[in-house]
């Protein structure tokens, strides 16, 4: 079978697209059923370059002048997700069609990573894709928060509501990134000048000093004897070290992406001191917020929850959000299924049956979600004050080790001499 380059008129406007079919006429009758009128059918070989100048990957431009190709190619930032979400949600705010939509972004849009996806997002829509699967098959550019937050939209017809919130939500990631970089560069400049410092006296400080302190002919301090030991080492299997700290790595991270490794890592990162509360506070804080927004528009309990279990975006606790619509199936409340699922706090649980018993659920996760987010902001502010005691009480043990493996064998050696 061929492949034609189509355009055709419908209740969306004009759209464009590719369909396999023996013959043009055979791509008429397929856009006929689907409702549309063609403009024009044309094999894909006699256009080829064109869209590859619309999309921005080679051949040539709309003006006809050749593209080049660019290296490194363009990447869909975070940034350039956030514009799409803000501008997609004007345009359907303001009453344009979802495709035409689509087709004015993507004329507008300058990157031209993020150009091809929103040609091949149309593409699917037009296939008759629905939106959420559409966005699916670009797992590198919508994570499965931006994707079930989508279809949440598309169950509760607020679609619109929805980019704005995803605009929202992703504009406070990068606030929070920013603030835990902000929390987390003093420690982290202490703890590298630290390492350096150490890795600096055991290839260059210890070594000198070892010869002396063998040469006193007496048995040396236990500090000494570790600090010469991890210098030999440091000198010896260096390389090795770094060498299996870099398989470790690319082994974790490989295991990581497993679906059994990826619900432990989750599990224990939930339970990780200082880490594991803000972990769980976002990502209820997001589960909260999309549970109200699918009640608010009239989705069913059960399926509202089956819904947005991944806005989460913690595998162990979308399994609990799971646990919960299990329950409620099985003929429980919502506030026992919460109970039971043990991932909320008992203020939390409150507010969960006031809501059931007043009518006023999507109101109560609404500020649930509020007031998990306002926790997030405020764990982040004083994690570097959480941390500064760990890192005093680490940076002392170290230094005591280094004072006391240098110093006690010259110290023994003072007395020796002052004997002499």
């Amino acid at each position: 079978m061929a492949r034609f380059v189509y355009k055709a008129r419908g209740a969306y406007g004009q759209v464009e697209g590719v369909q396999e079919a023996s013959n043009a006429a055979q791509v008429a009758d397929i856009l006929r059923q689907k409702d549309l009128i063609p403009v024009s059918i044309k094999p894909e070989n006699s256009s080829t370059a064109a869209l590859a100048g619309t999309l921005g990957v080679g051949g040539s431009n709309t003006n006809g002048q050749a593209e080049p190709v660019r290296w490194p190619p363009p990447k869909v930032t975070e940034e350039d997700v956030m514009l799409f979400s803000r501008q997609i949600y004007s345009l359907l705010k303001a009453g344009v069609p979802i495709l035409r939509a689509l087709a004015g972004l993507q004329e507008t849009t300058t990157n031209l990573a993020m150009k091809k996806v929103i040609y091949e997002v149309r593409r699917s829509l037009e296939g008759g894709v629905d939106l959420g699967n559409s966005f699916a098959q670009h797992p590198k550019v919508f994570n499965n928060f931006y994707v079930a937050m989508v279809r949440v939209g598309e169950t509760s017809g607020q679609i619109d509501h929805i980019f704005m919130r995803l605009y929202k939500h992703m504009e406070f990631e990068q606030f929070m990134r920013k603030q835990v970089k902000s929390a987390l560069r003093y420690p982290s400049f202490v703890i590298l000048a630290m390492v350096i410092a150490i890795g600096v006296i055991n290839v260059m400080v210890i070594p000198a000093f070892e010869t002396v302190f063998r040469s006193m002919g007496s048995d040396l301090p236990v500090p000494t004897k570790i600090l010469m030991a991890s210098s030999r080492l440091t000198i010896e299997y260096g390389w090795y070290l770094m060498g299996m700290v870099a398989v470790g790595f690319f082994v974790f991270k490989q295991w990581r992406d497993t679906p059994a490794g990826r619900m432990a890592w989750d599990a224990w990162l939930v339970r990780l001191p200082l880490v594991g509360p803000i972990v769980t506070q976002a990502s209820l804080s997001r589960f909260a917020r999309a549970f109200a927004l699918s009640l608010r528009s009239g989705v069913p309990l059960e399926r509202a929850l089956s819904s947005v279990a991944m806005t989460a975006d913690n595998t162990f606790l979308a399994e609990r959000i799971e646990g919960m619509r299990d329950s409620i199936t099985r003929g429980d409340s919502l506030t026992r299924a919460a109970v039971a699922a043990g991932i909320f706090t008992p203020m939390v649980l409150q507010m969960i049956a006031i809501g059931e018993e007043t009518g006023m659920l999507d109101e109560l996760l609404e500020e649930i979600g509020e007031l998990y987010g306002n926790e997030v902001e405020y764990s982040i502010k004083t994690l570097s004050q959480q941390i500064e005691p760990i890192l005093v009480i680490f940076l002392g043990a170290v230094v005591l080790l280094l004072a006391l493996g240098v110093f006690l064998p010259m110290w023994d050696m003072g007395k020796v001499t002052l004997k002499h």
